[in-house]
């Protein structure tokens, strides 16, 4: 399984020891950037999901382009 934290900068060394004593978990830092686009590719996902149950109405591709 994986899990994404959230840490506070002044904690991050003492999370990752701590994860790093720990023989059954493997730890490593990403980039602010990669962190954002994974959590912006997240959002796109539930919001897919969303359009699928019927909760929320898609836009046509076409509209969508015509705002580029």
């Amino acid at each position: 399984m994986k899990v994404i934290l959230d840490i506070k900068d002044n904690m991050v060394d003492f999370v990752m020891e701590l994860l790093d004593s720990l023989s059954f978990v493997k730890a490593k830092s990403i980039s602010p950037s990669k962190a954002e686009l994974m959590e912006g590719i997240k959002e796109a996902v539930e919001y897919i999901n969303l359009v699928k149950k019927g909760e929320v109405k898609a836009r046509p591709a076409k509209d969508l382009l015509n705002e580029l």
